[in-house]
């Protein structure tokens, strides 16, 4: 996966200054150096977001991530017992 030139903070940053009316949208993404498509994007997903939410954000994905890893490993252990005990059976 392609990396990103620009952090989420920075991100962030470039639609709150598209967002201040200053400038037109059109302007602020040739001063970054970014497409329209990609201010667009951008803008659907990380929309309204301060930089704390996007913190406690990344914090719930890692989250998540650790207890789907934790389920998946009960769900094999929980297999193999059930396996081993209708062997015995």
């Amino acid at each position: 996966m392609k990396r990103s030139r620009f952090s989420e903070t920075q991100i962030i940053a470039i639609l709150k200054e598209a967002d201040s009316g200053v400038t037109t949208i059109r302007e602020v993404c040739r001063k970054h150096g970014v497409s329209d498509g990609t201010y667009y994007k951008w803008k659907s997903k990380y929309g309204g977001l301060d930089a704390s939410d996007l913190k406690r954000l990344r914090e719930l994905e890692s989250e998540n991530s650790q207890l789907k890893r934790m389920f998946a490993d009960l769900s094999l252990e929980n297999t193999a017992l059930k396996d081993l005990i209708s062997k015995k059976l």
